[in-house]
């Protein structure tokens, strides 16, 4: 950056001020979670490849006093008289000079960056604006000055070593406050069911899904704990695994490179029968949220009309922009370890995030391969309905079945209701399908990026046409090019918009605090979940206490669980979709009515927000208790003891 000078004079001034700067040590305070963190930059050239990594669009103004002092500065030098022909003789290093001292001086005369946290990603921002990214547009010149100069400003603070700095603090204060997040934990009236948390929390600190999901179901059966003491060890059984799986999974990519991921199956529990769950293929995988997506198997297939255990596993694999030669491999490679443990007596896995009709049949291909054998299928036989798996279309239809028994219950429908749904993928889809015929008005949809809103509501012909754009891997945004009452929205969630029920059927944790009170706000009375626990601790806390009538994911998603055992132990049928609505509405009500029964039977009145969240766990939790049995082999002076519980 070449600032316009008024003489020689003052640019050979400017090498000797440049030596005393070289001296200098200079900090960047960067305010992140509470504390503050002294780092020290010293000078040096710039790196002219880092120009293209931008996390700043603009460095922050610098005071009108500062520019002041700054010509009065040159100006003085200036008259101090120096050979000027020598220094015409070198103008790339007096550029270089000049680039240099403002770089020095931007980073003795403000502290521009701090880490915050803005829709749960951390971001740097800046001091002066307190805005980040693309927002951040404050001009250190101030409003006058060429748009060059403002340029040359622009390239000179991305370049500098102060923005690197912020940018690496960026990238390692993402990983710190994962890891330092707090974990949120609710006040329990009872000490005996405290001591379960706790336990928890001492044996696995860092797990922060599990731990939550326990504290969720801990918090649901106080009162059947205080009742009956000796509940208190089964629980503290039915928290450890029976079996965790935890393997390498090495590929190799179509150029011949090769990767290694990690793959996770849990066994969670077997007591009422073989194990039931799915498998996440997603690159946040790792062993606390398999082990809560098992825990939460389990309680939702023993709410189910069935006797199954839980499991549930995946991947840190990301099938995204995969080819599909290199999703074939990895899945064969993943399989060659897993398929000693299943079977469909042991445990069979369906499809979850990241894991499609793709993904299902590479696995399934090599698991008769390596078994010898096709005894069960992952995702049952194919079914001659709608040309895809009952099991896809039984979660998303559920949800929608589930939520009309809540509205009959308040003599209410659900045609003419506004419903804001999260998520894109194959349950989000079927919502909207099933919403539409019931006449209700579905509004949003979402992605990884942000969402879509369409005032006019989505019809059967604009869900195709988002099933188009989603198997092109385009983004939700081409739709409002179609439809112009329509809009996406970057970086955001739906919840927001005016609805009357909810459907967050895209991951756990979606809604946070913030995002539970836009929902109060924004009208919500009913919140319907899709995705296994998408609301954080706070969030829970948020809609109880806006009497928010909350149907927890165990009990308003156990038609997957329904669909699946149909497929696999009545396969010789051919369901009509009458038919099969028919069996699908009819396991929904049953466990819409088990989940009241179990509340009321544990004095929770019909209309509390939390009736259906606990009565859903003490019935899930009662099933698997009273059925529950084990096996001890205690050899006392040569005999084998049998101890059941």
């Amino acid at each position: 950056m070449l600032l316009p000078t008024g003489g020689g004079g003052m640019n050979s001034t400017m090498d000797d001020m440049n030596l005393i700067h070289q001296a200098q040590r200079h900090h960047l305070v960067v305010r992140e979670i509470g504390e503050e963190i002294d780092l020290e930059i010293g000078p040096g050239d710039d790196d002219p490849s880092f120009s293209n990594n931008t996390l700043i669009n603009v460095p922050p103004q610098e005071s009108a006093g500062e520019e002041h002092d700054e010509t009065k500065q040159m100006m003085i030098h200036q008259a101090s008289g120096v050979n000027q022909d020598l220094l015409k003789t070198q103008p790339v290093k007096k550029k270089k000079k000049v680039v240099k001292r403002w770089r020095e001086e931007w980073a003795d005369t403000y502290k521009w960056a701090y880490v915050d946290v803005k829709d749960g990603t951390a971001r740097i921002f800046c001091s002066v604006c307190r805005e980040y990214g693309r927002k951040h547009r404050r001009n250190p010149y101030g409003n006058e000055g060429s748009r060059n100069m403002q340029m040359s400003a622009l390239e000179e603070h991305n370049n500098s070593l102060l923005h690197k700095e912020a940018l690496r603090l960026q990238m390692a204060s993402k990983d710190k406050i994962v890891v330092d997040k707090p974990i949120y934990v609710k006040a329990l009236m009872s000490k005996t069911a405290g001591s379960i948390i706790e336990a928890a929390l001492k044996r696995d600190p860092h797990e922060l899904e599990f731990i939550q999901s326990v504290q969720e179901a801990v918090h649901a059966l106080e009162r059947v704990i205080s009742k009956n003491s000796s509940y208190v060890s089964t629980m503290e059984r039915l928290l450890e695994p029976e079996r965790t799986i935890i393997f390498r999974v090495p590929w190799v990519d179509d150029r011949g490179e090769t990767h290694v991921n990690r793959g996770f199956r849990v066994h969670f529990n077997q007591t009422l029968g073989p194990c039931r769950g799915g498998l996440r293929f997603h690159p946040s995988m790792n062993l606390s949220i398999a082990k809560f997506l098992s825990f939460g198997q389990t309680l939702k297939n023993a709410l189910s009309p069935y006797r199954l255990g839980g499991s549930s596993g995946g991947s840190d694999f990301d099938p995204k922009g995969k080819s599909d030669s290199e999703v074939m491999r990895f899945c064969q490679s993943f399989m060659n370890e897993l398929y000693r443990y299943l079977g469909p007596e042991k445990d069979l896995p369906s499809e979850e995030m990241g894991v499609g009709t793709r993904e299902m049949g590479f696995l399934h291909g090599q698991y008769r391969r390596l078994a010898g054998h096709s005894q069960g299928s992952f995702t049952g036989p194919r079914v001659n309905w709608s040309g895809s798996s009952l099991r896809t279309e039984a979660t998303g239809y559920g949800l929608v079945f589930f939520a009309q028994l809540m509205l009959a219950d308040m003599n209410k429908e659900l045609k003419g209701l506004r419903c804001a749904v999260s998520g894109s993928g194959k349950i989000a889809m079927h919502v909207l399908e099933k919403l539409i015929a019931y006449g209700a008005v579905p509004i949003t949809v979402s992605d990884s990026k942000g969402y879509l809103v369409d005032e006019d509501g989505f019809d059967f012909l604009k869900i195709s046409f988002l099933r188009e754009i989603k198997t092109q891997q385009r983004s939700l945004r081409d739709y409002s090019k179609t439809y112009a009452r329509s809009k996406y929205y970057d970086e955001a969630k739906p919840w927001s918009e005016r609805c009357d029920v909810a459907f967050p059927c895209a991951s756990q944790n979606e809604i946070n605090q913030s995002d539970a009170i836009n929902l109060v706000n924004s009208g919500c009375h009913i919140l319907v979940e899709g995705s296994i626990m998408p609301c954080t601790a706070e969030a829970v806390d948020v809609l109880r206490k806006a009497n928010v009538l909350v149907a927890p994911s165990m009990a308003a998603g156990v038609g997957g669980v329904v669909a699946g055992e149909l497929e696999l132990k009545e396969c010789n049928l051919n369901w009509s979709p009458e038919d099969f609505e028919s069996k699908l509405q009819e396991a929904m009500k049953q466990t819409y009515q088990r989940a009241l029964k179990a509340a009321t039977d544990f004095g929770y009145q019909k209309e509390s927000p939390e009736a259906l969240v606990h009565g859903a766990v003490i019935s899930a939790f009662l099933t698997i208790a009273n059925g529950s049995y084990t096996v001890l082999d205690i050899v006392d002076g040569g005999r084998n003891i049998c101890l059941s519980w």
